[in-house]
């Protein structure tokens, strides 16, 4: 028996390979398929099935197109209703992989299909649980993302949760390992931790919602207590999910499309593509097209395209670092953005080298920063999360996150410099490209962020742990 984690970073999410006996069953599979098909074909083994562990919102998984091109048959838990083939599994129902068995654990809460399949060894014995957004290391799935009735509150998905963890989960022997489809940074939960792999034994002694004396009351109040909305991206991939999607073979090569400045000008005007711009910040800030968004492809780039564009249907030009193009279509792909049509061939320089119109933000060190605060008393924003705000700032800053930056346009001034930052200098600039593109030219970037600012001695909040935050 074979067991490998896929994690991928900058969604957070875990796949996973069981393989036994020539069988392969792959878990939460992501969008770009190849990679699996390649690995079974390496270990002389058939792709037998395809574990969904529920209508995924933040990502737009790969069973479909795993499905299409291997035969392979997709398995969702009880309750599930996809638009496509695919086998509705009965609860404790078991499958056979080669020398071992997966068995289903119907784990509504999450959501009302979601389900947890649990590994059992050769000797039938519990081995492992692949727990998708049921349960996390440190944390549960959050109960407010399910396509539900509208009888069904987020308070009633919490409580069917509370019994799905301590009737299937918290029964299982301590020594059974966890793999969660997700980890810190992921939007599917509010405490996870870093590690991507666990035990049962471990989760019931740190997992603030497996407190053995928790009433269902209390574990209510804990997991929905301190929920930020959630971004308006993810109903639109969990349709997609439900529903189907395009290959995403078609999708790079529509987006594979390489454009002079020209052409790249005139597909922009005739179908209000967004252009966005993936390159460093430190790059973007020294020059790129006027009114093109950036989001970094070396930060939180899916989730942050997700957060803020939020369309999947809207049309993409690309400007990104040469030889990066087909990365970043598969990367916006993998958030249900498919609408790209095409990229800047020769990047920003051939932009730059054309003649055409280019603009810039001012960006500044956190020292020069210091100095012109003392001197110019400019207005100062401070665009990071709620949590890292009220945890310790500079005591004159305003508040403008980022991630709901357009409710905050007001805030800023239309005439007058204002300084603006983040934690470390990427979300700062995203959010200056935004502002831009919404007429506002007149902010100051303050390079690597309130990283380098805090330690200026200019006057401070008072700090308060973020875990005590809700």
């Amino acid at each position: 028996m074979k067991i490998e984690q896929i994690y991928t970073g900058c969604l957070a999410q875990g796949a996973y390979i069981i393989e036994s006996n020539g069988e392969v069953a792959i878990i939460d599979p992501l969008r770009e398929v190849q990679q699996y098909i390649d690995w079974a074909e390496k270990h002389n083994a058939t792709i037998k099935y395809i574990l969904e562990t529920h209508f995924h919102a933040d990502f737009v998984s790969g069973h479909v197109t795993l499905a299409e091109k291997t035969g392979a048959t997709i398995i969702y838990g009880p309750t599930a209703n996809p638009n496509f083939d695919a086998h509705i599994a009965e609860d404790n129902q078991v499958f056979k992989l080669g020398n071992v068995s997966i068995k289903v654990l119907h784990t509504p809460g999450h959501t009302m299909e979601s389900t947890t399949f649990l590994l059992l060894d050769e000797n039938g014995k519990e081995h492992a649980i692949f727990s998708g957004d049921t349960l996390f290391l440190g944390d549960v799935g959050r109960p407010d993302l399910a396509q539900k009735a509208a009888s069904m509150t987020q308070e009633d998905l919490a409580g069917i949760l509370y019994e799905s963890l301590r009737n299937k989960i918290m029964t299982l022997p301590d020594e059974t390992i966890v793999y969660p489809g997700h980890g810190a940074g992921s939007a599917c939960g509010k405490n996870m931790s870093k590690e991507t792999v666990g035990s049962i034994g471990e989760q019931k002694r740190i997992n603030y919602a497996l407190r053995a004396d928790m009433t269902k009351e209390e574990f209510i109040k804990e997991v929905t207590d301190g929920l930020l909305p959630p971004p308006a991206y993810f109903p639109l991939n969990v349709k997609m999910n439900k529903e189907g999607y395009e290959s995403i073979d078609d999708v790079l090569e529509r987006g594979e499309t390489a454009l002079s400045p020209e052409a790249f000008e005139a597909a922009a005007n005739e179908t209000g593509a967004i252009v966005l711009d993936v390159r460093h910040q430190d790059d973007f800030v020294k020059g790129h097209i006027p009114r093109s968004i950036f989001i970094g492809i070396d930060g939180g780039f899916a989730p942050w395209v997700g957060a803020l564009i939020k369309d999947v249907k809207q049309p993409i030009l690309l400007v990104a670092p040469e030889g990066k193009e087909s990365e970043v279509i598969t990367r916006l792909s993998r958030v249900g953005f498919d609408g790209t049509i095409g990229f800047l061939k020769g990047g920003f320089e051939s932009w730059k080298n054309s003649g055409k119109e280019i603009d810039m933000i001012e960006s500044i060190s956190a020292e020069e920063f210091k100095s012109r605060l003392i001197s110019e008393k400019l207005p100062v924003f401070d665009v990071r999360k709620d949590g890292e705000f009220n945890s310790a700032r500079l005591s004159e800053a305003h508040f403008a996150p980022l991630d709901y930056l357009n409710d905050y346009l007001a805030s800023f001034p239309s005439e007058g410099k204002f300084f603006i930052h983040c934690a470390g200098g990427y979300r700062s600039v995203i959010a200056s490209s935004i502002l831009k593109s919404r007429g506002i030219h007149n902010m100051v970037d303050v390079k690597g962020g309130f990283g380098a600012i805090k330690n200026l001695g200019l006057e401070m909040t008072e700090g308060v742990c973020p875990s005590t935050l809700r």
